[in-house]
Protein backbone atom coordinates (compact mmCIF):
# COMPACT_ATOMS: atom_id res chain seq x y z
CA UNK A 1 0.00 0.00 0.00
CA UNK A 2 1.19 3.50 -0.89
CA UNK A 3 -0.75 6.67 -0.17
CA UNK A 4 -1.76 8.29 -3.46
CA UNK A 5 -0.40 11.66 -2.30
CA UNK A 6 3.04 10.45 -3.40
CA UNK A 7 1.86 10.43 -7.03
CA UNK A 8 -0.89 13.08 -7.06
CA UNK A 9 -0.39 15.49 -9.97
CA UNK A 10 -3.71 17.33 -9.79
CA UNK A 11 -3.44 18.51 -6.19
CA UNK A 12 -7.17 18.77 -5.61
CA UNK A 13 -8.36 19.17 -2.00
CA UNK A 14 -8.54 15.69 -0.45
CA UNK A 15 -11.44 14.54 1.73
CA UNK A 16 -12.24 11.26 3.45
CA UNK A 17 -14.58 8.64 2.05
CA UNK A 18 -17.71 9.59 3.97
CA UNK A 19 -17.45 13.28 3.20
CA UNK A 20 -16.48 12.74 -0.42
CA UNK A 21 -19.14 10.20 -1.32
CA UNK A 22 -21.70 12.06 0.75
CA UNK A 23 -21.24 15.07 -1.54
CA UNK A 24 -20.83 12.99 -4.69
CA UNK A 25 -24.02 11.02 -4.06
CA UNK A 26 -26.09 13.75 -5.72
CA UNK A 27 -24.35 13.36 -9.09
CA UNK A 28 -22.60 9.98 -8.88
CA UNK A 29 -24.85 8.09 -11.30
CA UNK A 30 -24.50 10.83 -13.90
CA UNK A 31 -20.72 11.04 -13.76
CA UNK A 32 -19.45 7.45 -13.43
CA UNK A 33 -19.29 5.90 -16.89
CA UNK A 34 -20.58 2.36 -17.40
CA UNK A 35 -17.33 1.77 -19.29
CA UNK A 36 -15.52 2.08 -15.96
CA UNK A 37 -17.14 -0.88 -14.24
CA UNK A 38 -20.30 -2.32 -15.81
CA UNK A 39 -18.57 -3.34 -19.04
CA UNK A 40 -16.24 -5.51 -16.95
CA UNK A 41 -19.17 -7.02 -15.04
CA UNK A 42 -20.71 -7.79 -18.44
CA UNK A 43 -17.60 -9.76 -19.38
CA UNK A 44 -17.53 -11.91 -16.24
CA UNK A 45 -18.25 -15.57 -17.02
CA UNK A 46 -20.49 -16.39 -14.07
CA UNK A 47 -23.98 -17.84 -13.83
CA UNK A 48 -25.57 -14.80 -12.18
CA UNK A 49 -29.01 -16.37 -12.25
CA UNK A 50 -27.86 -19.35 -10.18
CA UNK A 51 -26.94 -17.19 -7.19
CA UNK A 52 -29.44 -17.24 -4.33
CA UNK A 53 -27.87 -14.73 -1.93
CA UNK A 54 -25.67 -11.77 -2.91
CA UNK A 55 -23.92 -9.07 -0.90
CA UNK A 56 -23.12 -5.82 -2.71
CA UNK A 57 -20.21 -4.35 -0.75
CA UNK A 58 -19.74 -0.57 -0.97
CA UNK A 59 -23.07 -0.57 -2.77
CA UNK A 60 -23.19 3.21 -3.12
CA UNK A 61 -26.23 4.42 -5.01
CA UNK A 62 -27.11 0.87 -6.05
CA UNK A 63 -25.73 0.93 -9.60
CA UNK A 64 -24.33 -2.59 -9.29
CA UNK A 65 -27.42 -3.81 -7.47
CA UNK A 66 -29.56 -2.58 -10.38
CA UNK A 67 -27.29 -4.39 -12.84
CA UNK A 68 -27.54 -7.57 -10.77
CA UNK A 69 -31.31 -7.38 -10.46
CA UNK A 70 -31.59 -7.52 -14.26
CA UNK A 71 -29.81 -10.88 -14.19
CA UNK A 72 -30.97 -12.66 -11.06
CA UNK A 73 -33.89 -13.13 -8.69
CA UNK A 74 -31.48 -13.60 -5.79
CA UNK A 75 -31.82 -11.90 -2.44
CA UNK A 76 -29.47 -8.91 -2.67
CA UNK A 77 -28.17 -7.16 0.43
CA UNK A 78 -26.03 -4.03 0.42
CA UNK A 79 -23.65 -2.27 2.77
CA UNK A 80 -21.97 1.10 2.44
CA UNK A 81 -20.14 3.53 4.72
CA UNK A 82 -21.99 6.62 3.51
CA UNK A 83 -25.55 7.39 4.60
CA UNK A 84 -26.30 9.66 1.63
CA UNK A 85 -25.33 6.92 -0.80
CA UNK A 86 -27.62 4.47 0.99
CA UNK A 87 -30.54 6.87 0.60
CA UNK A 88 -30.09 6.63 -3.17
CA UNK A 89 -29.70 2.85 -3.04
CA UNK A 90 -32.85 2.47 -0.95
CA UNK A 91 -34.88 4.44 -3.50
CA UNK A 92 -34.23 1.74 -6.11
CA UNK A 93 -36.23 -0.87 -4.18
CA UNK A 94 -33.72 -3.59 -5.11
CA UNK A 95 -32.15 -4.58 -1.83
CA UNK A 96 -33.54 -6.96 0.78
CA UNK A 97 -31.41 -5.41 3.52
CA UNK A 98 -29.28 -2.26 3.44
CA UNK A 99 -26.89 -1.40 6.24
CA UNK A 100 -24.44 1.37 6.95
CA UNK A 101 -21.04 0.08 7.94
CA UNK A 102 -17.42 -0.68 7.22
CA UNK A 103 -16.98 -3.25 4.44
CA UNK A 104 -13.97 -4.71 6.27
CA UNK A 105 -15.94 -5.25 9.51
CA UNK A 106 -19.56 -5.68 8.45
CA UNK A 107 -20.96 -7.38 11.53
CA UNK A 108 -23.01 -9.63 9.24
CA UNK A 109 -23.44 -13.34 9.86
CA UNK A 110 -20.77 -15.63 8.39
CA UNK A 111 -21.03 -17.91 5.35
CA UNK A 112 -24.41 -16.66 4.17
CA UNK A 113 -23.68 -15.39 0.63
CA UNK A 114 -23.17 -17.29 -2.62
CA UNK A 115 -21.70 -14.18 -4.21
CA UNK A 116 -20.17 -10.92 -3.04
CA UNK A 117 -19.52 -7.97 -5.33
CA UNK A 118 -17.62 -4.74 -4.93
CA UNK A 119 -17.05 -1.94 -7.41
CA UNK A 120 -14.72 1.07 -7.33
CA UNK A 121 -13.92 1.02 -3.63
CA UNK A 122 -10.73 -0.93 -2.97
CA UNK A 123 -8.53 2.12 -3.68
CA UNK A 124 -9.91 3.81 -0.56
CA UNK A 125 -8.67 1.05 1.75
CA UNK A 126 -5.20 1.46 3.28
CA UNK A 127 -4.89 -2.34 3.53
CA UNK A 128 -6.57 -5.03 1.42
CA UNK A 129 -6.14 -7.84 3.92
CA UNK A 130 -9.17 -6.93 6.09
CA UNK A 131 -11.36 -6.75 2.97
CA UNK A 132 -10.45 -10.18 1.61
CA UNK A 133 -10.57 -11.70 5.10
CA UNK A 134 -14.04 -10.32 5.80
CA UNK A 135 -15.47 -11.29 2.42
CA UNK A 136 -14.07 -14.81 2.88
CA UNK A 137 -15.88 -14.96 6.22
CA UNK A 138 -19.17 -13.87 4.63
CA UNK A 139 -19.01 -16.13 1.57
CA UNK A 140 -20.10 -19.76 1.46
CA UNK A 141 -17.49 -22.41 0.52
CA UNK A 142 -17.06 -22.37 -3.27
CA UNK A 143 -18.86 -19.02 -3.43
CA UNK A 144 -17.51 -16.15 -5.52
CA UNK A 145 -16.26 -12.60 -5.05
CA UNK A 146 -16.29 -10.26 -8.06
CA UNK A 147 -14.23 -7.14 -7.46
CA UNK A 148 -13.97 -4.28 -9.98
CA UNK A 149 -11.56 -1.46 -9.27
CA UNK A 150 -10.00 1.76 -10.50
CA UNK A 151 -6.78 0.64 -12.17
CA UNK A 152 -3.60 1.36 -10.19
CA UNK A 153 -2.03 2.59 -13.43
CA UNK A 154 -4.13 5.76 -13.28
CA UNK A 155 -3.36 6.31 -9.61
CA UNK A 156 0.34 5.88 -10.32
CA UNK A 157 -0.02 8.33 -13.21
CA UNK A 158 -1.25 10.91 -10.72
CA UNK A 159 -5.00 10.82 -11.42
CA UNK A 160 -7.04 10.40 -8.23
CA UNK A 161 -10.62 9.33 -7.67
CA UNK A 162 -12.29 12.72 -7.93
CA UNK A 163 -15.54 14.58 -8.58
CA UNK A 164 -16.82 18.14 -8.87
CA UNK A 165 -18.67 19.36 -5.78
CA UNK A 166 -21.84 21.48 -5.75
CA UNK A 167 -19.75 24.61 -6.37
CA UNK A 168 -18.11 23.04 -9.41
CA UNK A 169 -14.75 22.60 -7.69
CA UNK A 170 -12.80 19.35 -8.13
CA UNK A 171 -12.39 17.26 -4.99
CA UNK A 172 -10.25 14.15 -4.51
CA UNK A 173 -11.19 11.28 -2.20
CA UNK A 174 -8.45 9.73 -0.07
CA UNK A 175 -6.94 6.86 -2.05
CA UNK A 176 -4.19 4.27 -1.85
CA UNK A 177 -2.31 2.41 -4.57
CA UNK A 178 -2.67 -1.38 -4.58
CA UNK A 179 -0.90 -3.24 -7.37
CA UNK A 180 -2.74 -6.13 -9.00
CA UNK A 181 -0.11 -8.42 -7.53
CA UNK A 182 -1.05 -7.11 -4.06
CA UNK A 183 -4.58 -8.36 -4.64
CA UNK A 184 -3.37 -11.78 -5.75
CA UNK A 185 -0.97 -12.30 -2.85
CA UNK A 186 -3.47 -11.18 -0.22
CA UNK A 187 -6.43 -13.05 -1.73
CA UNK A 188 -4.47 -16.30 -1.91
CA UNK A 189 -3.37 -15.83 1.71
CA UNK A 190 -6.95 -15.33 2.91
CA UNK A 191 -8.60 -18.34 1.32
CA UNK A 192 -9.38 -17.39 -2.29
CA UNK A 193 -8.51 -18.95 -5.65
CA UNK A 194 -8.22 -16.81 -8.76
CA UNK A 195 -10.80 -17.59 -11.43
CA UNK A 196 -10.32 -14.65 -13.82
CA UNK A 197 -8.60 -11.30 -14.23
CA UNK A 198 -9.68 -8.72 -16.80
CA UNK A 199 -8.76 -5.11 -17.57
CA UNK A 200 -10.67 -2.31 -19.25
CA UNK A 201 -8.86 0.27 -21.36
CA UNK A 202 -9.73 3.73 -22.62
CA UNK A 203 -11.25 2.82 -25.99
CA UNK A 204 -13.51 4.30 -28.68
CA UNK A 205 -16.64 3.89 -26.55
CA UNK A 206 -14.95 5.73 -23.69
CA UNK A 207 -13.71 8.57 -25.92
CA UNK A 208 -17.18 8.96 -27.41
CA UNK A 209 -18.45 9.66 -23.89
CA UNK A 210 -15.43 11.63 -22.67
CA UNK A 211 -13.46 13.11 -25.62
CA UNK A 212 -10.99 15.00 -23.41
CA UNK A 213 -9.48 11.63 -22.38
CA UNK A 214 -8.15 11.01 -25.90
CA UNK A 215 -4.59 11.40 -24.57
CA UNK A 216 -5.16 8.29 -22.44
CA UNK A 217 -6.36 6.15 -25.32
CA UNK A 218 -5.38 2.49 -24.95
CA UNK A 219 -4.37 2.77 -21.30
CA UNK A 220 -5.91 0.54 -18.59
CA UNK A 221 -8.48 2.41 -16.50
CA UNK A 222 -10.17 -0.39 -14.53
CA UNK A 223 -9.78 -4.07 -13.69
CA UNK A 224 -11.84 -6.99 -12.46
CA UNK A 225 -11.03 -10.05 -10.40
CA UNK A 226 -13.25 -13.10 -10.03
CA UNK A 227 -12.34 -15.13 -6.95
CA UNK A 228 -13.69 -18.42 -5.65
CA UNK A 229 -13.79 -19.23 -1.94
CA UNK A 230 -11.76 -22.26 -0.97
CA UNK A 231 -13.39 -25.03 1.07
Amino acid sequence: MVDHSHFDKRKYPVVDVQQGYGEWSQTYDKTVLNEMDLRLFNRVDLDWGAQETILDLACGTGRIGAWLRQRTDAIIDGIDLTADMLVRARERGIYHNLSQGDITHTGLAPAQYDLCTQSLADEHLPDLTPLYTEVARLTKPDGHFVLVGFHPYFLLAGIPTHFDNADGNPISIQSYVHLLSDHVKIAHATGWSLVALDEGVIDDDWIARKPKWQKYYGLPVSFSFVWQRNH
